[in-house]
């Protein structure tokens, strides 16, 4: 079956880890050690990706990737084939030697984990006394070498009321966006997902107010958290949010994660196991292409409330919560308290995908590489439900000047 080439592609190069975070999906706990992909191996994946996907976005992760020596190489691999190669850290190893590496190897931006603007509460979250100055000291050093950056925030119970604070923080540090991720039950996050369904509500409508009150200066967004579009709606219709900054989750269709083994799944979230297809005895084109798991969510048959609700196709709900709660990818999700009604009970049309004019395609690549997937997908979703068929400067600008108000 063929299928349009995934835009980003996250890969958790290594298990290990100088942090023992709370929440971490991987479980990881080990300093040191060998990673299960050798640096040989590793290449050869970067090869498979940039052949099934061109020019996209690679987001290097972990456990902490700074821990891999073989990191730069791995990054200047990907600079060479075309993709977009960016960072995905915890920042308490980001010095301004590491940087100046990271940027000689053609680093394109990287993201940066800090979970309270309370050193006290982060480092406890994350395992490590000191880890919040750490990681302050490594935003530093990005900015230094202007490498751009996201800050990312996971919300918890304890740390919930920050939302805007933070956003707040994100924008004072330089921060291109304020990413604020939602757990999901994998890994240590079985314990550290503490949200109720009631309580994930109302972060979604802190951070559709967040939007409203930093837009324009910095991009906040909220990620693993398809029912953004839904909340906002209710709570600012003319949010970005609502128009196109976002959409519901792209596992599968234009995302893929490979784990630290080199098993691939659709999503960090849904577990890689022994019958999880691998790099190792399978191409990564096959498995994007001809994958049951990665099939079923292009077309997804979906359950329960999500199949009848309005929002199926803009939201679909999260299938890796679906699955860790009930084990099928298609079920409902567990964490969503709409409740769909009458008329609002009904299946909703896919959209078409508009096409990009070719001044409208040079703009888009002179966006920031780390900016690019999430700004692409919100212009073809805004398009498309106006019915629009082609993307140009204009329409651009226009959309801009709207998440500008």
């Amino acid at each position: 079956m063929n299928a349009a080439a995934p835009y980003l592609i996250s890969w958790n190069i290594t298990k290990r880890c100088n942090l023992l975070c709370a929440h971490c999906y991987l479980d990881a706990t080990e300093l040191s050690g060998v990673d299960a992909v050798s640096t040989s191996e590793a290449l050869s994946i970067t090869n498979e990706v940039a052949s099934l996907a061109p020019g996209a976005m690679l987001v290097l992760t972990g456990g902490e990737p700074l821990l891999r020596p073989d990191i730069f190489d791995i990054i200047s691999k990907a600079t060479e084939l075309g993709l977009s190669p960016v960072l995905g850290t915890n920042g308490t190893m980001l010095t301004k030697v590491v940087c100046s590496r990271l940027l000689d190897s053609g680093i394109k931006g990287a993201g940066v984990s800090l979970d309270s603007l309370t050193p006290a509460f982060h480092d406890k979250f994350r395992g490590l006394p000191g880890a919040w100055q750490k990681t302050l000291t490594g935003m530093e050093a990005l900015r230094a070498f202007n490498i751009p950056f996201q800050m990312q925030f996971t919300i918890t119970k304890e740390n919930r009321h920050e939302i805007a604070r933070a956003a707040s923080f994100a924008l004072e540090q330089g921060a291109l966006s304020m990413n604020f991720f939602f757990l999901v039950c994998t890994g240590r996050g079985q314990k550290a997902a503490d949200l109720t369904p009631e309580e994930y509500e109302t972060a979604l409508e802190d951070i559709v107010k967040a939007e409203e009150e930093f837009g324009g200066r910095i991009m906040v967004r909220a990620r693993c958290a398809p029912h953004i579009v839904r909340v906002a709606e209710r709570v600012n219709p003319q949010s970005p949010l609502v128009k196109g900054g976002t959409c519901g989750c792209v596992a599968g269709k234009g995302y893929l994660r490979i784990s630290p083994e080199g098993f691939v799944t659709a999503c960090p979230y849904i577990p890689a196991n022994g019958g999880s297809p691998s790099v190792h005895n399978t191409t990564l084109k096959e498995i994007w292409e001809n994958d049951p798991s990665f099939i079923s969510l292009r077309a997804p048959v979906l359950y329960g409330r999500c199949a009848d609700c309005v929002y199926k196709d803009s939201c679909g709900g999260c299938r890796a919560r679906a699955f860790a709660s009930s084990g099928n990818l298609m079920e409902e999700d567990p964490w969503c308290v709409y409740e769909p009604k009458g008329d609002e009970k009904r299946k909703a049309t896919p959209l078409a995908a508009p096409c990009w004019s070719p001044e409208a395609q040079e703009r888009l690549e002179k966006i920031p590489a780390f900016l690019r997937p999430m700004i692409k997908k919100g212009l073809e979703r805004y398009a498309a439900s106006k019915g629009i068929e082609m993307i140009t400067p204009e329409l651009m600008a226009e959309l801009r000047q709207k998440a500008g108000k």
